[in-house]
């Protein structure tokens, strides 16, 4: 990466969103959600867990807790009973409680729709800040998680570990409106083909692209 011009690491950027935009012409968040709520709630769940188990368990939890009034007067021990199959439950259950009764508090029961309003509730980080305004409201946001930031550094696209900082460099290569799209299609990519112990460089499409190719 340090060889490549910017201008050069632009143009393979676009290219590789195009071949992104070909491989996953459907992808999207795979977080069931019907409303900001919704998609709140699952992203604070999903925090070591899979958005496949995450799935499994909300409809009992939203059915229980429609919005966040209900969520701030759901006794402890149902909100922990529901969500008891998910990893870190009890911590999880105490952050979507104080979280939600600050929504109520404080913003009138709507989910906030800026980053700083986000980060500041318990449970939500920046990641998850992103992907709640990329999905739920539109609102340009470059999640990185585990996939993002390795495909990032081996696409030659980041040298960085520290996500913010790849966000950064991201949001640098490509176009606002983008963002939330290309996030989705590189995890897809790393759940897919990317992966991090075995990735399947042969049968990659990106190969020509990518200075990792081989190397892993």
């Amino acid at each position: 990466m340090s060889r490549e011009s910017l201008a050069a690491r632009r143009a393979r950027a676009d290219k590789i969103q195009a071949a992104l935009d070909a491989l996953y012409p459907d992808a999207r968040c795979t977080l069931d959600y019907r409303s900001a709520y919704e998609l709140w709630v699952a992203t604070v769940l999903s925090a070591q867990s899979t958005d496949e188990r995450v799935n499994q368990v909300t409809p009992a939890l939203f059915a229980a807790a429609p919005d966040a009034a209900a969520l701030a007067r759901l006794p402890r021990a149902r909100l922990e009973a529901l969500i008891r199959a998910l990893g870190l439950y009890r911590s999880k259950a105490k952050n979507l409680a104080a979280a939600a009764r600050t929504i109520e508090s404080r913003h009138g029961g709507k989910i906030p729709d800026s980053m700083a309003q986000l980060v500041s509730l318990p449970g939500i980080g920046r990641k998850s800040a992103n992907v709640i305004l990329g999905n739920a409201y539109g609102v340009p946001g470059f999640p990185v998680d585990t996939h993002v930031g390795r495909l990032a550094r081996r696409l030659g696209l980041s040298r960085e570990t520290d996500p913010v900082r790849v966000e950064s460099d991201l949001t640098a290569l490509f176009p606002p409106e983008r963002w939330t799209r290309l996030s989705h299609q590189l995890i897809r990519h790393g759940r897919e083909i990317c992966a991090s112990r075995k990735p399947r460089c042969a049968a990659c499409p990106l190969a020509e692209l990518c200075p990792s190719a081989g190397k892993n």
